[in-house]
């Protein structure tokens, strides 16, 4: 028998457990408990959203050869432009080297006529560049700086050979980027400037051809001429 002063302690049933918590809930307890912990997940969602967006996002401030190219894709006109002028320069700096250091007197007068009509048209492109908001180039590219920097190691006969071989060459590639534009081009001034320099663009590509091949008869002429020991 146990004694008589021993209490017995009743393990709380389900109903005095539903009562408790429907006490808590009446007083508030229960929202107050559970409050913060709703609020922190809100907040971890929040920052994981953060995170993942700042992962997507291009860094700030991104540039480079990328950036140019997604330009000339959404403007075709400035890449027009901007090769234009390029181009322009070259012709313009080869030109002036030539009538320096060129021998054959054809050779001469070509490049004279370059520096005399590249150089109008550059400032006729320039004049509509500006109009538009375009910035174009203020030197030769790296392709024609190497080029230059070839020709001026050169003189005489050999100057003359690789100076036409080098306008034909330029003047083939102008001549397509000019048809391109006057049958492509959106900005109607553009357009109609490369529609209006073309036939000149067309008329230095034969020019150039017709003295690179006479230059090349010439020379074969003369290793013909030649004894054959010295051959």
């Amino acid at each position: 028998m146990r004694p008589t002063n021993m209490r017995l302690t009743a393990k709380p049933t389900t109903i005095t457990l539903q009562i408790r918590l429907a006490a808590l809930v009446a007083s508030g307890t229960l929202l107050a408990m559970v409050a913060p912990t709703a609020q922190a997940s809100s907040d971890s969602h929040q920052a994981q959203g953060g995170m993942l967006l700042a992962q997507a996002a291009p860094p700030a401030g991104t540039t480079g050869a990328s950036a140019t190219t997604r330009e000339k894709v959404r403007n075709p006109d400035r890449g027009f432009a901007e090769d234009a002028a390029t181009g322009s320069m070259a012709e313009i700096e080869s030109g002036k080297r030539a009538q320096a250091q060129a021998s054959a007197a054809p050779v001469k007068s070509f490049a004279s006529q370059m520096v005399t009509d590249h150089t109008m048209a550059s400032d006729q492109l320039k004049q509509l560049a500006t109009s538009k908001g375009i910035t174009l180039p203020g030197s030769p590219d790296r392709a024609h700086a190497r080029q230059l920097e070839k020709l001026g190691k050169m003189q005489g006969a050999e100057f003359d050979r690789e100076y036409m071989k080098m306008m034909v060459a330029d003047h083939k590639k102008t001549v397509s980027l000019f048809e391109k534009e006057a049958k492509r081009g959106k900005d109607p001034e553009l357009k109609n400037f490369a529609a209006k320099l073309l036939p000149d663009l067309q008329k230095h590509l034969q020019m150039a051809q017709s003295i690179e091949g006479d230059l090349k008869k010439t020379a074969t002429g003369t290793d013909a001429k030649r004894p054959a020991m010295m051959k």
